[in-house]
């Protein structure tokens, strides 16, 4: 059973304080927790890539994971400054802090993040988990969706995620989530996405399903919305019974499925 530490990378607006759901669910999940029927893994593997054994899998014990929630420059360290390189920096330090392999996790924006770490270090990530997501190719921006005010990119509210993203968001998490939102420097939002190793094809990825089925995310890899992951050697598809936020909704679903990477 692997044992490689997780790290996990938040997406905009966030700092790591959002994972301490998950964080406190992985510290405490005893042996035995996994198995077929262990809520929240449904899992396959993309057709055409895999080694076939993702369902097999399910039936591993799971065990408690040393996991760490990565504090991103321009997110929770009040440096407005930050850059994109910043945050790749930042994650590069903590993978070559440890001595073994790694799991690197990205949720939403960050999944770009997580994967750039694999090609930088494609020899100590030993898998990569997108929550919620897909990274960007070479030379795209890093999020190209709301621009930048003042120099930062705010939270635009929640009706910009009315539906799927946030039907099992509460109101009470929702004004908790608008309060403490963190605006993100354009230096991270504006950064353009580099990679340069072709070995990052040869890590697996895991795709954390959410908002969307695992059969959606299976069409837009095959319809090219994805390429990055459709040129993936390893891919595996696992879904989520929760909105884009499931580290907040769902943390010990969530912990599971980590836990079993």
């Amino acid at each position: 059973m692997t044992t490689n530490r997780i790290l996990l990378l938040g997406g905009l607006w966030l700092d790591a304080s959002a994972w301490d759901g998950v964080l406190a669910s992985l510290k405490d999940a005893p042996p035995g927790q996994g198995g077929g029927d262990t809520p929240g893994r449904d899992a396959a593997a993309l057709p055409g890539q895999g080694d076939g054994n993702a369902v097999a899998r399910d039936g591993d014990d799971t065990t408690p994971r040393d996991a760490v929630a990565v504090t991103l420059p321009g997110q929770g360290d009040g440096n407005a400054a930050a850059t994109l390189d910043d945050q790749v920096a930042a994650v590069l330090a903590a993978v070559d802090a440890e001595a073994g392999p790694v799991v690197v996790v990205g949720h939403s924006a960050a999944c770009s993040l997580a994967w750039m770490a694999a090609d930088a270090r494609p020899e100590k990530v030993a898998t990569v988990v997108l929550i919620g997501g897909f990274p960007w190719a070479d030379g795209q921006q890093y999020f190209p969706f709301i621009p930048p005010a003042d120099g930062a990119v705010r939270f635009p509210g929640w009706e910009a995620f009315e539906g799927p993203d946030s039907a099992d968001i509460d109101a009470d998490t929702r004004a908790a989530f608008a309060a403490a939102a963190i605006p993100v420097p354009e230096g991270v939002t504006g950064g353009t996405v580099r990679l340069g190793d072709d070995r990052r094809f040869d890590v697996p990825i895991v795709v954390v399903c959410p908002e969307f089925s695992p059969e959606q995310a299976r069409g837009w890899i095959d319809g090219g919305d994805a390429p990055e992951v459709a040129r993936a050697k390893h891919v595996e598809l696992v879904d989520i019974d929760s909105g884009h936020w499931p580290m907040l909704t769902r943390p010990a679903e969530l912990a599971r499925i980590l836990a079993q990477v």
